[in-house]
């Protein structure tokens, strides 16, 4: 569930795994919205869950995110492009711990965050352990943007920039729309198997089910 820190936690310390978020850049202070404000964007795709702890996440957002938002108000943008739950979902009680270590104040001046390409079982997560997870009303200001044209119109485009494969899996969207649904992926796996997982209640409400 949350990482594995026997195993693969254990072979970088506390300072290598800050290092490696900041190599990977998970998260980047970069654009504003279309109000002006600072965009906080985050590469679920690029977040190794596996190798980071939560108390090193926690830290890291503490002293190297956070101080750059200023006091002023700010959104997000998380990517859920790629996102694997093997790969890069940290776990609920990281999530929660995280999510529990911002600062009121700075929860007060987070007016959205945009939550970009959400399937079908993040929303389903979201909807069942959502409130659970994010404390001080985070929840609440969750915004799903199912396509890139409809981040644009929120965000300054020419301010914000992605990793190529978000592009080509919007485009792949419009010609493939039921992936929204999870009835079709680029996952390695059948569409059997993703309806299955649909139609069963254990898998869609699983702690686990974030991809």
């Amino acid at each position: 569930m949350i990482m594995n820190a026997t195993t693969d936690t254990a072979k970088l310390s506390q300072s290598k795994q800050e290092k490696l978020l900041d190599k990977l850049g998970v998260f980047k202070i970069q654009g504003r919205d279309k109000c002006g404000r600072k965009l906080l964007l985050i590469i679920g795709k690029l977040l190794p869950a596996k190798h980071v702890t939560a108390e090193a996440l926690k830290k890291y957002l503490e002293e190297k995110i956070m101080p750059g938002l200023d006091e002023q108000p700010f959104s997000v943008v998380y990517v859920h492009t790629g996102v694997r739950r093997s790969e890069n979902f940290p776990g609920i009680s990281a999530l929660r711990l995280i999510s529990d270590a911002i600062p009121i104040d700075i929860k007060d001046r987070l007016e959205a965050v945009y939550f970009l390409h959400p399937g079908l079982q993040s929303r389903l997560f979201l909807a069942t352990f959502g409130r659970l997870v994010f404390s001080g009303g985070l929840y609440r200001k969750v915004k799903y943007v199912s396509r890139l044209e409809f981040l644009w119109e929120h965000l300054r485009r020419n301010e914000m920039e992605l990793p190529e494969s978000v592009y080509d899996h919007n485009e792949k969207l419009e010609y493939r729309p039921m992936m929204d649904y999870g009835l079709e992926s680029d996952h390695p796996r059948s569409v059997c198997s993703a309806l299955a997982m649909v139609d069963s209640p254990f898998s869609v409400y699983s702690m686990r089910c974030i991809a």
